[in-house]
């Protein structure tokens, strides 16, 4: 057995990108779907979210891809063009329609609980909601006819939402679309998932799996096991042996990458190039810095969101977004729109050690500008905390 190569940090972070859409060229004209179809290819998984401080999280990663584009475009294509579908991918997200048969597995498992408890407290309440909407339908919880109260035994939840989830999760319904408000709107499977796709067979488990770390390695293009299983969420005591018998298979390369703990692999149409000329924000929730922990040994970033976080212990900001210049996180923005009063807010702003300042601050301020425009407010106000501040206040002008 050959000794597996070793790829160096830079390299690594450069094939990261790159297979996360930020070597493509940039769109030369309008934004359209052909641009929305590569960036979602190159990423497989377009997460959601219901936080709106910004931006809708499903909108950032393509601004951050392919510059401002008209968001209701993406969601016609999202939700009406037949090529996407949502379900519980990584977490609640958009994939590609046509990966539904390996994600049918994930709808037979008894990981969620919901449904078993709706049909033994309420027997019968379930298919009764299930008849509703194959009758009605599309239907959000407010038009079932007893869709009950959000008090009481369900955790905030009324008992219609938490019956159309736990249908959805099951795949007895599927996701019609996210309204602007992002209310959800079910419909049975049949009248959402494409007939072509819905006879495919189903995948064994096994088979199902292997797809998915091939997929979430191809999304990442180098990866520990850990990195890839977190893709599509899969556990590792499952994940661990696929991924080393794809490797023995040649599917995927075993490979070292320095002050990383292996094993690592590395999909084998990863390309790295010599450099990466991005300027970007990074939601949250984007696949770059989804995962923590790969995006501290990636970029030597510690990131983790505070939105949860009582105000007083929060270090960065409610909503902080990573900033991307070339092939480096160099820095952090606390952002918020502020609709009302037609301003973007920067709260807060720090740069990493050892970050030409000076130039971070010039390229955010270019940034926060088109992200304003793109949002349709009038200017950009940045605020006194943190350590880039001052900076970027001059930049911002």
């Amino acid at each position: 057995m050959s000794t597996p190569r070793t790829i160096p940090l830079d390299r690594a972070r450069r094939i990261a990108l790159a297979s996360q859409g930020f070597a493509d060229p940039a769109p030369t004209g309008a934004v359209n779907v052909r641009h929305f179809r590569r960036a979602l290819e190159r990423m497989s998984i377009l997460q959601l979210d219901s936080v709106n401080v910004c931006a809708r999280s499903h909108f950032m990663p393509m601004l951050a891809r392919l510059g401002p584009y008209d968001r209701d475009r993406l969601d016609d294509w999202i939700w009406r063009s037949g090529e996407n579908m949502e379900y519980l991918a990584h977490e609640a997200s958009i994939t590609s329609m046509s990966l539904q048969p390996l994600l049918r597995s994930r709808m037979k498992s008894d990981r969620w609980k919901m449904a078993s408890r709706l049909e033994s407290e309420l027997p019968g309440y379930l298919k009764a909601v299930r008849d509703e909407v194959e009758a009605l339908g599309p239907l959000s919880v407010s038009d079932l006819s007893d869709p009950g109260g959000r008090t009481g035994p369900w955790w905030g939840y009324s008992k219609g939402k938490w019956a159309l989830e736990a249908l959805y999760v099951t795949g007895e319904l599927a996701i019609h679309e996210r309204t602007k408000t992002f209310l959800t709107v079910y419909d049975i499977p049949e009248r959402v998932i494409d007939p072509a796709i819905a006879s495919q067979p189903t995948p064994s488990d096994d088979e199902a799996h292997r797809q998915m770390l091939l997929l979430g390695a191809k999304s990442h293009g180098i990866g520990t096991a850990t990195d890839i299983a977190d893709y599509f969420r899969l556990k590792m005591p499952v994940a661990r042996p696929l991924l080393a018998q794809l490797a023995d298979e040649g599917a995927l390369e075993l490979v070292n990458v320095d002050g990383w703990k292996g094993p690592v692999y590395l999909h084998p149409q990863a390309r790295a190039p010599r450099s990466i000329n991005a300027s970007t924000f990074l939601s949250p929730f984007d696949p770059v810095v989804w995962f923590r922990d790969r995006a501290e040994r990636l970029f030597d970033f510690h990131y983790r969101i505070e939105i949860y976080v009582p105000e007083k212990k929060r270090v960065h900001g409610y909503y902080v977004l990573p900033f991307l210049m070339g092939d480096e996180l160099v820095g952090r923005v606390d952002l918020k729109a502020d609709r009302k009063a037609g301003r973007l807010l920067a709260k807060a702003a720090f740069a990493e050690p050892a970050t030409d300042r000076v130039a971070t601050a010039r390229a955010m301020a270019v940034k926060l500008h088109e992200m304003a425009a793109w949002l349709g407010l009038d200017a950009v106000d940045v605020g006194r905390k943190g350590d880039l501040a001052s900076e970027l206040r001059k930049a911002v002008g």
